[in-house]
């Protein structure tokens, strides 16, 4: 008897035209069947915005033959829940994946990333979720050393599963970088300084471009940050739930004197 094939859902930020995207449907097309959700325009830093007060639209397009795909006007996350509702009709697939992004979302850019939000929104559905992102930002960027790698995590999560409200974040080195193998890592302590470049438009009017600086303070090598210098592929188990579990304690010990 002949196993059935896993089913993937693959979704990303960059948009429905992104290279990344064909790279990731591609390898996944080697472990299961593959429907594609995304964006129909780039999304990047959209964190977990859903559409709200507005219609959604799900168009089925023909890109690549033989995939079926669908391209949505709502963010990252209404393409996980659409997919979920309207196209696998409350059947959950085997495993959603999220990238391949132009861009790493490592440490604290985890918070702003589409790509990884919609990653948690199919970990919050239930379904076995990984994000995937590189070091480049290039449209034309090099995914080919990737693939094996892509391949194989996906493959261990498919064989062993995952810890219930858990996903993975996963990000590659820059292909300049020799890849010396997969490090398991905790999320790195930073945060983006921005500034805000005042400029007028045409019409005189004032805008704001936000422009920063990524500062990296935390000097542990068992960070994702450290493993992206080094040139290894960092996984973080990473999950949901925000609460911070150390702090209950303290704030237990507080008095709230309400009057």
């Amino acid at each position: 008897m002949t196993k059935k094939r896993p089913t993937i859902l693959v979704v990303n930020d960059d948009g429905i035209t992104a290279p990344g995207i064909k790279v990731l449907l591609e390898v996944m097309q080697e472990l299961g069947e593959v429907v594609v959700v995304a964006p129909d325009s780039p999304q990047s830093g959209m964190g977990h915005a859903i559409t709200i007060g507005k219609p959604l639209r799900l168009d089925k397009i023909d890109l690549y033959p033989g995939v079926e795909m669908y391209k949505c006007s709502g963010t990252p996350v209404d393409c996980v829940k659409l997919a979920v509702n309207k196209i696998f009709k409350g059947k959950k697939p085997d495993l959603c994946v999220s990238g391949i992004n132009h861009g790493l979302n490592y440490s604290i850019n985890v918070l702003y990333s589409g790509t990884m939000s919609a990653a948690v929104e199919g970990a919050i559905e239930g379904i076995p979720s990984v994000g995937y992102s590189l070091d480049d930002f290039a449209y034309n960027a090099d995914f080919s050393h990737t693939r094996p790698y892509v391949k194989a995590i996906a493959m261990q999560v498919l064989e062993h599963g995952l810890p219930k409200n858990s996903l993975l974040n996963v990000n590659f080195p820059n292909v300049n970088k020799e890849i010396k193998g997969i490090k398991i890592c905790r999320q790195a302590n930073a945060k983006w300084f921005e500034e805000f470049d005042e400029r007028l438009d045409p019409y005189q009017r004032e805008y704001f471009w936000m422009t920063g600086k990524f500062d990296l303070q935390d000097r542990g090598e068992d960070t994702d940050a450290y493993a992206i210098i080094n040139g290894f592929v960092s996984i973080v188990p990473t999950q949901f739930d925000m609460t911070a579990h150390h702090v209950i304690p303290e704030l237990n010990s507080w008095s709230f004197d309400i009057k």
